[in-house]
């Protein structure tokens, strides 16, 4: 059956490998992917262990319907204690390896210690081999996965691989599959080379058994239509995510010279049309790629048009490419952004934090706190294009004072360079913020400030909020499949409403995740697409398993409060500005100077702000300081955690 998927635990340190079946207890309590490492990680991780020692824990998994015939089930989630916040380490990438590994007759890898020498894991029908990765340290990601297909004599073996970033402990260090699937944010490429793990390769003809495939083929019909008739998804079909750049951009939404302004000018050069105009490669008739069972495809495929990495192929240009390498910079040049994005995925970076970070260099350059001196005289201005992509080769090779500095993150970098650096870092939770201004968006700057691993678009955006849908529709998604008779307001200035919309996209996002679906397939960009409602037929069709939307729905809450007890647990208010969820002061004292009318002055009001985490707490079940109430662990079954079930 689908549920027949098994989890290994792996001990790199011994050579030690244990498989065992994931009991169906644990199943309907977290379902699997994310849900259920969240678990894994809170029972296998002690408390304040060093994220880059032996005893971190490093989970790779997909979700409950990986490989069967529900759409997009696509995304590899990979979980740990995170080296760049010392909080919840956690990503989701798409691409093919997932379902490879689903094949291969696995759902969940555990994997603790540290080996001797680079190694890989070779997963394979059901057994597990360790392999010499010697002659695979150095190389970038690309190279990794093919080198491994040539060692293994399979072209249809998928890997899940770190660069050279990972190999140095770069702290925002990505786990790469494919040419563009990054599995971003919090560092878990360094995890993996902290253990001297250079890659998970996985194979698999293992049958799948659905409990009731005829009818799981049709209802998939059903949510293909769904998907692929909403308009967001249409365009996504031609531009791919820069087309959310440019539309944010123009109204003003996104962040440009770190925070000093929100919105790029002069940006034609990297607009989404113009990326469009030289994304030309193709696969077959398209130029626009995708992952395993999607019928989106938003990912164009390109080579660079010119310079000194001229005809070098990649995957994208995605929007936070764009912020990275050119709103955030404020360059303007569009070999710049490919270049970047090019780098950054060969060498398994993190855009958005690369970006962020370099971009809060920029700024402290400009402002004297850095000078030549420590810049090993590059001349690091907003608008130097060199000066950008020379620090992202820095950053991953370690090079000099300030690449070595901002290899650790932008707290530990702050604390180095003293003064107060640390008043123009743009972070949540020790993680540099997205390349989107919510100063205009109290939902949004809800959002980020409460995401479970540091400021994030991926956990709880309800980015609909944008689309000033009128109230009835609003209270109809949002009042499902708990019913919610509080205020909803169509206006994305508004504060009210808005805590229990981040609430719910934050449950909403959690099931995506257990799932292992992706984000475009459900209620994230567009109001007509899939969620609780929808769920559970897909899920007993696949699986056999019977569930409710309130029972998912409880489950998300589950998932999402074993994260914050994770946090909690590792020290989340050590970054107390209030209680670990909070903003940046410029957020509030510095209002937009750009954009459309609705968005020029626009600052986030300091009490309002407030009281809407105290209602998001309120909706959450924690007290008044952000902790778990008791009887919220009780509901949750969460009271005597770490239980040690699996």
């Amino acid at each position: 059956m689908a549920l027949d998927r098994k989890i290994a635990f792996i001990n790199l340190s011994t050579n030690e490998i244990e498989i065992k079946p994931i009991p169906m207890e644990v199943r309907k309590k977290y379902l699997g992917g994310r849900g259920l490492d969240a678990y894994l990680l809170f029972n296998h991780t002690k408390k304040g262990i060093d994220p880059i020692g032996p005893e971190n824990t490093l989970i790779i998994s997909g979700g409950i319907l990986t490989a069967t015939c529900a759409s997009a089930t696509a995304r590899t989630h990979v979980m740990a204690k995170s080296p760049l916040t010392g909080l919840l380490g956690s990503t989701n990438m798409g691409g093919f390896f997932a379902p490879e590994l689903a094949w291969a007759g696995f759902h969940h890898l555990v994997i603790k210690g540290k080996a001797k020498k680079p190694v890989y894991l070779f997963v394979q029908n059901g057994e597990i081999e360790i392999r010499d990765a010697t002659n695979l340290w150095g190389k970038t990601t690309t190279d990794t996965q093919w080198s491994i297909r040539e060692e293994l004599g399979d072209d249809e073996v998928k890997s899940c691989v770190i660069g050279p970033a990972g190999e140095n402990l770069v702290r925002f260090a990505n786990v790469m599959t494919g040419i563009k699937n990054s599995g971003g944010r919090t560092g878990m490429g360094c995890v993996m080379g902290s253990k001297n793990l250079k890659a998970v390769a996985a194979r698999g003809t293992m049958d799948i058994h659905l409990a009731h495939p005829q009818e799981a083929l049709e209802y998939n019909k059903r949510f293909i239509d769904q998907i692929t008739s909403a308009k967001v998804n249409q365009i996504q079909g031609i531009l791919g995510t820069p087309f959310i750049w440019g539309a944010t951009n123009c109204w003003g939404g996104v962040r440009t010279r770190n925070f000093q302004y929100n919105q790029l000018e002069y940006a034609d050069d990297v607009e989404p049309e113009r990326f469009d105009e030289i994304a030309t490669e193709t696969i077959g008739p398209y130029h626009m790629t995708g992952c395993f069972g999607c019928q989106i495809h938003c990912r164009a495929q390109y080579k660079i048009p010119s310079g000194p990495y001229a005809g070098k192929y990649d995957e994208g240009p995605e929007y936070t490419s764009q912020g990275a390498f050119a709103s955030e910079p404020g360059c303007t040049s569009a070999e710049t952004v490919l270049v970047g994005n090019h780098l950054v995925d060969q060498f398994g970076m993190d855009n958005l934090e690369t970006g962020s970070i370099i971009s809060w260099a920029m700024e402290l350059y400009e402002e004297g706190i850095l000078t030549g001196k420590e810049t090993d005289g590059l001349d690091l201005r907003f608008g130097n294009d060199k000066a950008l992509l020379e620090m992202v080769e820095r950053i991953c090779y370690r090079k000099g004072w300030l690449g070595d500095t901002l290899a650790d993150g932008g707290i530990p970098a702050a604390e180095k360079i003293g003064k107060n650096a640390f008043d123009y870092l743009i972070q949540v939770k020790g993680m540099n913020n997205l390349h989107s201004d919510e100063r205009a968006t109290p939902a949004l700057a809800l959002n980020i400030a409460t995401a479970s691993r540091g400021s994030d678009h991926l956990r709880s955006r309800p980015a609909i909020d944008l689309y000033h849908l009128p109230e009835e529709v609003l209270r109809k998604i949002y009042s499902s499949p708990i019913s919610y008779d509080g205020p909803l307001s169509s206006k994305h200035t508004s504060y009210d409403g808005k805590a229990w919309m981040v609430y719910w996209q934050e449950n909403c996002y959690m099931a995506v995740d257990c799932l292992g679906i992706c984000k475009y397939h459900t209620l994230f960009l567009g109001a007509t697409l899939p969620n609780f409602e929808d769920w559970p037929k897909v899920i007993y069709y696949n699986t056999g398993l019977e569930l409710t939307p309130k029972e998912i729905w409880t489950i998300a809450e589950r998932g999402n409060m074993i994260e914050r007890m994770f946090n909690l647990r590792e020290g989340l208010t050590r970054y107390d500005l209030r209680k670990g969820d909070m903003l940046n002061h410029r957020y509030f004292d510095e209002p937009c100077r750009r954009g459309a009318p609705d968005v020029i002055g626009m600052s986030i009001d300091r009490k309002k702000f407030d009281k809407m985490i105290d209602e998001f707490y309120t909706f959450k079940g924690l007290t008044k300081n952000g902790r778990p109430k008791a009887e919220t662990l009780k509901r949750l079954t969460l009271e005597k955690e770490p239980s040690h079930l699996l």
